[in-house]
């Protein structure tokens, strides 16, 4: 073939990528007007419409893999990155402080239950431990986006919701590279080496955090919105690629990043990165049941259903807790609780993890139909949380000074 019919044929293959993407633009465009009218987050609808077109759908939409999975990788990482920006340095000490308890009866009740499904099911126990860890960690990136477009950011209820999804965050750095190491067979030297490095690249990151973020946030003060747009996207790439590199979650590195940042440089950074954020989130909740094929799903649609109502009970308990840790009013505690039913991104991964198994096969399909049915769940309820009743007739009495914090109060 000549170089004249080569370029054509690139110039072909670009032709159509631009028309699959800009289809697919226009497509969740529509769908975020469609939830607009209805007053709903867009969230339910990026996700079935990623299942419609996605391997074994209505019809299968061609768009570039290598490109989704980029994109959306960037979109979890911008809403991370826009979470901690609503979050103070303050904030994440007195949550780490106060907010322990609720993470450890956090993991009991919802890690459980997996546990618990997975040995019933007769699978070998390292899946069932995989199983745990899916139920276990809720979806921050479907989490904050429902936040945000229910107008929550600035809730009494907030920081509690926050202080849950940073310790889970944290404690995947645990969690990860020792299941990894089981499954490969490593040995325990290896795995102690894996979670070291983890647990020190976490916290020089969260001590650079709140300890130079007000200093980053006065070099970073000056310049135009161009550069401040580049400079806080760049930076929170890289942070997040190097905390990947070293077998971190990057939407920890993201988080920290939107933590450091305060003050005016805070406000102009997320109404600069906002745009950046809902593009790139838009094509993570669709990729994100783009690789489940609906016929997987049948088999496993009974015990996903059951193991979905049962655990997302359990984190509107968990929810209900920890906000009531904080003095936090019923209808607050219970607006938290339904905030964090929804699992996703971890949950995905972690079951990926096991696919080795000899229950690997039925963990994918079960994990697959597990977050769609939570992820689905989990905005709706939190959309009409107002509307539910309520466990308790009666406000709960708060403590003296129990949340005074306010999300994005030093800001």
């Amino acid at each position: 073939m000549t170089t004249t019919a080569l370029l054509a044929a690139g110039s072909t293959e670009a032709a159509l990528a631009f028309m699959e993407i800009g289809a697919m633009a226009l497509g969740l465009a529509l769908l975020s007007r469609v939830a607009g009218r209805i007053g709903l987050t867009a969230v339910p609808l990026y996700l079935i419409a990623g299942l419609a077109f996605g391997d074994g759908g209505i019809a299968t939409v061609d768009v570039s893999a290598e490109f989704v999975e980029l994109t959306a990788e960037i979109g979890v990482l911008l809403l991370l990155f826009a979470l901690g920006l609503e979050y103070s340095d303050v904030e994440l000490r007195h949550g780490l402080q106060q907010g322990l308890g609720s993470g450890f009866a956090d993991f009991v009740l919802n890690a459980g239950p997996g546990l618990a499904v997975g040995l019933l099911l007769g699978w070998e126990p390292l899946a069932a431990v995989l199983l745990a860890g899916v139920t276990w960690i809720s979806s921050s990136g479907v989490i904050s986006k429902v936040l945000a477009d229910l107008g929550r950011l600035g809730n009494r209820e907030t920081p509690a919701i926050l202080n849950l999804l940073v310790i889970e965050d944290l404690a995947m750095a645990v969690y990860l590279p020792v299941v990894a190491a089981l499954i490969t067979g490593g040995t325990m030297l290896a795995i102690a080496t894996s979670v070291s490095i983890a647990l020190v690249t976490v916290g020089v990151i969260l001590l650079a955090a709140l300890r130079y973020g007000r200093r980053l946030s006065n070099l970073l003060a000056g310049g135009s919105a161009e550069s401040l747009l580049l400079a806080v996207f760049g930076l929170t790439m890289l942070v997040a690629g190097g905390a990947q590199f070293l077998d971190v979650s990057g939407a920890i590195g993201a988080f920290l990043v939107g933590l450091a940042l305060s003050g005016e440089t805070a406000h102009r950074a997320e109404a600069l990165m906002s745009p950046l954020r809902d593009l790139f989130a838009a094509v993570f909740f669709v990729s994100f049941t783009f690789s489940i094929d609906p016929s997987d799903l049948a088999g496993v649609a009974l015990p996903a259903l059951g193991l979905a109502v049962l655990t997302i009970a359990t984190k509107m308990g968990t929810g209900w807790y920890a906000a009531g840790q904080l003095g936090v009013g019923p209808r607050g505690r219970l607006r938290a609780g339904t905030a964090l039913a929804a699992r996703g991104e971890f949950s995905i991964v972690i079951a990926a993890l096991g696919a080795g198994l000899a229950d690997g096969g039925e963990l994918g399909a079960l994990a697959a139909g597990y977050v769609l049915i939570t992820a689905v769940a989990g905005p709706l309820l939190a959309r009409y949380a107002d509307d539910l009743p309520l466990p308790v007739g009666r406000a709960v009495n708060r403590p003296p000074g129990a949340g005074s914090l306010q999300t994005g109060q030093a800001r």
